[in-house]
């Protein structure tokens, strides 16, 4: 089963654009219809928009944006912000759209697949939605997985590049770093200065591979951790979608446990839970 068919388990109906619909397909002008704030894919390159602007002038527009209705007769966008940009960029008045009455839930997660589906989607782009259908759907990593096809590692590989500091991510968004460059910097001290000097001394990712297992190889060692004190931490980190670490004392009768988030939404979305 491919990706695109194992996605589209649960939202074939929400993303087609079928003239089978009762909306079917209409031109709305391009002055009332608005992108989605919550689109995963912040990255629109100018080249690419002017490739696919042409094609539109010279072919039309294949498949139809789809929308939803919003308030002041305006219309939010829930897949095909790139065909709407592009369209924009022809001077065209209207675009050919297909309108979906649906709740903010259900757009979100048609957007983070519409994005996943898209070979040139950036890695960050790429982990920011599989980290938002984690989050929308209640999953864990494993279950991730299997939903888009891929193994459990690369999400997990894909995920840890949230840790990075949001600079270092803004690399790897604009090509200066590549992804191995930016899992090469995880964990390591001073990543931002790091990422500067790979990008200005132009770094292969094995020359930075070599400078940071340096580190990770001074770094102390910790003492290895009861294997069943590593699978609670497993268990309770899939039920609640972060990493945890259990650490007991000396005696065995009291300790902590650390919850990690990657970012300030992570964190509000923490403390809501809690508070319930």
């Amino acid at each position: 089963m491919n990706k695109e068919n194992k996605l589209g388990m649960g939202l074939g109906a929400l993303l087609s654009t079928s003239n089978n619909n009762n909306n079917g397909i209409q031109k709305i002008n391009i002055s009332q219809i608005i992108p989605n704030p919550s689109q995963p894919r912040k990255n629109f390159k100018d080249g690419d928009l002017k490739e696919l602007s042409l094609s539109i002038k010279n072919q039309g527009l294949i498949q139809p944006i789809i929308v939803k209705p919003t308030t002041d007769n305006q219309f939010q966008i829930i897949a095909g912000e790139r065909r709407w940009r592009a369209s924009q960029l022809n001077g065209m008045h209207e675009i050919d759209c297909v309108v979906k009455d649906l709740d903010d839930i259900n757009v979100l997660e048609a957007a983070l697949i519409e994005n996943i589906q898209r070979e040139d989607l950036n890695v960050i782009e790429e982990a920011n939605a599989y980290k938002g259908l984690i989050e929308i759907k209640g999953i864990n990593n494993e279950n991730l997985a299997k939903l888009i096809g891929k193994s459990s590692s690369y999400v997990s590989n894909i995920l840890r590049l949230l840790e990075l500091d949001i600079e270092i991510q803004d690399m790897v968004i604009s090509g200066d770093l590549s992804m191995g460059h930016a899992r090469a910097l995880i964990g390591v001290p001073d990543a931002i200065k790091k990422a500067k000097e790979i990008i200005e001394k132009k770094l292969s990712v094995r020359q930075v591979e070599k400078i940071t297992s340096e580190f990770k190889k001074n770094k102390p060692k910790k003492i290895s951790k009861d294997p069943n004190i590593i699978d609670l931490e497993k268990e309770l980190s899939d039920k609640i979608g972060l990493r945890t670490s259990i650490q007991f004392n000396e005696s065995g009768s009291s300790g902590s446990l650390t919850l990690y988030y990657s970012d300030l939404n992570q964190l509000d979305d923490l403390m809501k839970r809690l508070k319930k």
